[in-house]
């Protein structure tokens, strides 16, 4: 039998190591005005961040997330985000907060005991964290 092969002619049932061939190319770079974006982008994206005003005020409530919990809040910002929501109410067991979903920044947040009789205004949507 032959030992040579052609692409798009493969003998069947047989393995083996691939030599000659066509020349080995550099893969093509992106077009410069097509930036992909950097590790620590992505990182920042994935991240939930908090502004100065919603750490004082979980500070103030004695409100503190562990990693599992940030985790759960980052994948209702992403729901929110994968339905277009640009500013969201996030309820998270008594803990509401109101996340600038773009952003991923958390602006205020409150407990359920500030929360009665609270309006809450300037938002698109609402997640339920369960």
């Amino acid at each position: 039998m032959n030992d040579r092969w052609w692409p798009g002619h493969l003998p069947i049932g047989q393995t083996g190591r691939v030599t000659g061939g066509y020349p080995v190319t550099k893969p093509r770079s992106a077009p410069a005005d097509a930036k992909e974006p950097s590790f620590r982008e992505i990182l920042q994206q994935t991240q939930l961040k908090f502004s100065q005003h919603a750490e004082q005020r979980l500070r103030q409530r004695g409100i503190h997330f562990g990693p599992e919990q940030l985790g759960e809040i980052a994948r209702a910002v992403d729901q929110a985000a994968a339905k277009g929501a640009r500013d969201s109410l996030v309820l998270y067991r008594d803990v509401a907060m109101i996340v600038s979903v773009p952003n991923r920044t958390v602006v205020t947040a409150m407990d359920g005991a500030s929360m009665k009789e609270h309006v809450f205004t300037q938002i698109d949507s609402a997640v339920i964290v369960r």
